[in-house]
């Protein structure tokens, strides 16, 4: 009986899906006013280079022309959705310098994790800012915002620098974690451990959403997590690998099997928020199946085979990560530059996208592809109720 129930909420869910998609064609565009996003170094616009380590050349160099507190050549995906929406650039909240939080701010650190990890980032590689620290920054964010604009006292460049606070209800809230969170149990726990976590992993975003929705936020765009067996770096070091270890496309299907399995359960919570959370209008964004999809057919698209990385040296049992510098015990030194056209590969680092796999990505989950409901991010905000 409870597996016919579940199995009816879930076509009923689906109905209202394509009901909802059907309606955002002819309704006008949401009104975004500014987009609050949440991650890791995936959406990371300067957390980490603000305030552990900067960024290095040539991080940045197809578009910003120096860097700019992206793991990559040029924009993120994040980028690309603020452009969409007709909105600037989100400026990393952590950055003092130069930032304009007028349309928004970007939470997302590099290394970041839903779970806090008792570790520090020189052991495990993992940022301090998990995803509870991230929230606690954007209510300090908000509630000091909110009593600047109280203050008698007029401050000349508030209006210019900072969102008033009735403007938070009409934001994106942007959600990319996760991703570290099962390469960290990859890599100090088996494989039935990792799996029987992703409940309380999943837990710690979904009440994270929940806070959010209590101080306001209405509108959210929740990704998946990608392909992380499909990482160049990750099969950099295997060899001979035995029949059935990697997949199709030289993707090791153990690990992309765990994250669909996060995938699955997240899509899961996520429709459960849209009964918990009734004035709030969800989306599910499938990024595993866009990155998927551009990693099978990228010879398609023109495309260097997708396990090639533009930046760093990797040979020889020498790996150097990218813009890094080796000295070697004969005097000599290697370094690790970018590729001749980034624009022709997938991946940037060995970890992160190219600009321009990037943009291929953003495009088409901009354009409701990708998302539950099938509607593009301009009308994110129609409700499925």
């Amino acid at each position: 009986m409870e597996f016919a129930r579940l199995i009816f909420a879930g076509i009923l869910i689906s109905l209202l899906s394509n009901r909802v998609a059907a309606m955002a064609a002819d309704l006008p565009p949401c009104k975004f006013k500014a987009i609050y996003n949440f991650g890791d170094s995936n959406s990371d616009t300067g957390a980490i280079s603000a305030a552990i380590f900067p960024r290095q050349w040539p991080n940045g160099e197809t578009f910003f022309r120096k860097p700019a507190g992206r793991v990559c050549d040029g924009r993120l995906i994040i980028d690309f959705i603020a452009e969409r929406l007709g909105l600037p650039l989100l400026s990393s909240y952590l950055d003092s310098i130069g930032s304009n939080f007028r349309h928004g701010a970007n939470f997302a650190a590099g290394g970041s994790t839903i779970v806090p990890q008792n570790k520090t980032i020189a052991e495990s590689g993992l940022s301090p800012f998990a995803l509870n620290v991230q929230i606690f920054q954007f209510d300090q964010f908000k509630a000091r915002t909110s009593d600047l604009y109280k203050e008698k006292k007029k401050h000349s460049c508030r209006n210019q620098v900072l969102p008033r606070s009735k403007e938070f209800g009409d934001a994106l809230y942007a959600v990319d974690i996760g991703q570290n969170d099962i390469a960290y149990g990859l890599r100090t726990v088996g494989d039935a451990q990792l799996l029987a976590s992703i409940p309380d992993i999943i837990t710690q975003l979904v009440l994270a959403v929940q806070h959010l929705y209590t101080q306001g936020a209405r509108t959210f765009w929740i990704h998946n997590t990608g392909p992380i067996g499909c990482l160049p770096s990750t099969l950099l070091t295997i060899t001979n690998p035995p029949p059935g270890f990697l997949d199709n496309h030289g993707c090791v299907k153990s690990q992309n099997d765990i994250a669909q399995e996060f995938n699955r359960q997240l899509k899961s919570r996520v429709m459960k928020l849209r009964t918990d959370l009734p004035h709030a209008a969800i989306t599910y964004v499938d990024i595993y199946a866009a990155k998927y999809g551009l990693i099978s057919s990228s010879k398609q698209h023109g495309l260097v085979e997708a396990r090639k990385i533009c930046c760093g040296y990797h040979k020889n049992g020498i790996d150097v990560g990218c813009g890094g510098i080796l000295a070697l015990p004969n005097g000599t030194q290697i370094s690790g530059p970018s590729c001749e056209d980034p624009s022709t590969y997938i991946s940037w680092d060995g970890v992160h996208y190219t600009e321009a796999a990037n943009h291929w990505i953003a495009s088409r989950l901009i354009n409701g592809s990708f998302s539950d409901p099938p509607v593009p991010i301009t009308h994110a905000c129609y409700t499925t109720s």
